[in-house]
């Protein structure tokens, strides 16, 4: 154990949550709903990371969680800076929808960790057990404190895992919230069948499958994704 156990600790929900497997099923899930938010797909499209290397923004993003999580003090700040760092520069005027895309904007960071946080939760309650409300209010409250590092505003944060929830279903409701673009295409053909790490190759059908019939139906609508199995499940 280290001497630094960081900011939570291996009592957390974090590090409970965010040790298992799962967390890869939720990083797939959510880049999807990521990609389906036109202004975080012009950032996205602004550095071309999906094209230049399509794994590269989801290991980023896995990789930060875990940092953040598991990482010393140290090193989950040295994380965090080096994330917003890069935020600084990506901004600008959307081709697509015309709205104004910004990696520091509260709102679309809001959207990126909200829909990483229920992700994360819901693929750990469908593979490994479920939570009371009590666990996931408490992972909640503690990963806001990931959330500040990563310089979104709390206070516009739903204070329950359940009303954050409510919040990425109310958004994703509104006329043009969500939009299929070009990126999300790219998204959507990387994860559907897309050049795969050999590591995690045998198990990426299962991972792909589950990602995309998990979807809320908003998202399914962009992505042209039929009703599952899984249709009755909610986020």
């Amino acid at each position: 154990m280290k001497s630094d156990p960081g900011y939570f600790g291996p009592e957390s929900m974090m590090w409970k949550v965010n040790k298992e497997i799962t967390v890869l099923f939720g990083g797939a899930r959510a880049l999807l709903m990521h990609a389906a938010h036109p202004l975080i797909a012009a950032g996205a499209r602004q550095t071309s990371f999906y094209q230049r290397d399509p794994w590269k923004r989801l290991i980023r993003t896995l990789s930060l969680q875990n940092s953040l999580t598991f990482g010393t003090k140290k090193e989950a700040d040295e994380s965090a800076n080096r994330i917003n760092k890069l935020h600084e520069v990506i901004k600008g005027k959307d081709e697509v929808s015309g709205g104004i895309y910004d990696a520091l904007d509260h709102e679309q960071l809001l959207w990126v960790h909200a829909c990483l946080q229920i992700s994360s939760i819901y693929f750990f309650e469908l593979t490994v057990k479920k939570l009371t409300h009590e666990e996931k209010n408490q992972y909640h409250l503690e990963n806001m404190k990931a959330a500040e590092m990563c310089l979104i505003d709390t206070n516009i944060m739903p204070k329950t895992h359940n009303g954050l929830k409510e919040w990425v279903i109310e958004k994703s409701r509104q006329s043009d919230y969500l939009m299929r673009t070009d990126v999300a295409e790219d998204v959507k053909n990387i994860i559907g069948g897309g050049p795969v790490p050999g590591h995690i190759k045998p198990i990426w059908p299962f991972i792909a499958f589950t990602a995309f019939n998990t979807l809320p139906k908003e998202f399914k609508v962009i992505y042209g994704i039929k009703d599952s199995k899984f249709k009755n499940l909610i986020l």
